[in-house]
């Protein structure tokens, strides 16, 4: 685990776990790295924070693509689900979208056929110390769970889901999609047919700004396409 985010002179941002810390700048004890001010055994200052959650799942082990923390957002926000919402997550991948969701109290299963991506997605949420179920299995056999307030789809064939998801979902919960490719999207709302209400599609695009004192402008490179996001309702 991150236990403390350490920033030199120039910007540059390290994640720290523990033993002494070592830069361009020098060397900072394990015993003086606390929050605040430091200085570095050659008289540099360095600022350190205490990590958070947000720093850790940053830093979790990879296996395929891993959704962006923006379209996450989005899906929160946009289903309104919450503390004890009822919640399948399908392809895990690396976790990250079952992390987030299990973050802010949703009780949450997770389905990943891949074996590789299961190992990966289970290592990385015992190590945030997240309680959610994963499962090694394949979706397109069915959904064992019911009553659910959402199913989120990160795969490749989604509308071989839906027939499940009609059966697991409350009426009115919600289907999300999280898609590469507009013909993805095409095949998956052709699919939905009079199973569920096309709420919306949506792409988020993500562009940060320079400030430094008068010099305020965007930053030249901008997060553009990461996924196209359906939202589906139960009829």
């Amino acid at each position: 685990m991150i236990t403390k985010i350490i920033i030199d002179r120039k910007g540059n941002l390290s994640n720290y776990k523990k033993g002494d810390f070592h830069s361009m700048f020098g060397v900072i004890r394990e015993k003086e790295i606390k929050p605040g001010i430091v200085k570095s055994d050659i008289g540099k200052e360095f600022l350190v924070f205490d990590a958070n959650f947000s720093d850790n799942i940053h830093g979790i082990k990879r296996g395929p693509a891993i959704a962006h923390i923006k379209d996450i957002g989005l899906i929160i926000t946009e289903t309104g689900i919450g503390v004890k919402s009822k919640v399948v997550d399908v392809g895990s991948g690396s976790g990250k979208i079952a992390a987030h969701l299990a973050r802010i109290g949703c009780d949450v299963t997770t389905y990943e056929i891949n074996p590789e991506f299961y190992k990966i997605a289970k290592e990385n949420l015992e190590n945030l110390k997240l309680k959610v179920e994963i499962k090694n299995q394949d979706i397109y056999e069915g959904i064992e769970e019911k009553d659910l307030d959402i199913i989120t789809l990160d795969l490749l064939e989604p509308w071989k889901v839906i027939d499940h998801a009609q059966k697991s979902l409350k009426s009115g919960a919600f289907l999300v999609a999280y898609l590469p490719t507009i013909t993805q999207v095409m095949e998956f709302v052709k699919n939905l047919e009079n199973k569920f209400y096309l709420w919306k599609v949506s792409e988020l695009l993500e562009r940060e700004w320079h400030i430094e004192g008068l010099k305020v402008r965007p930053k030249n490179q901008m997060l553009g396409h990461t996924a196209f996001l359906v939202f589906a309702r139960k009829i």
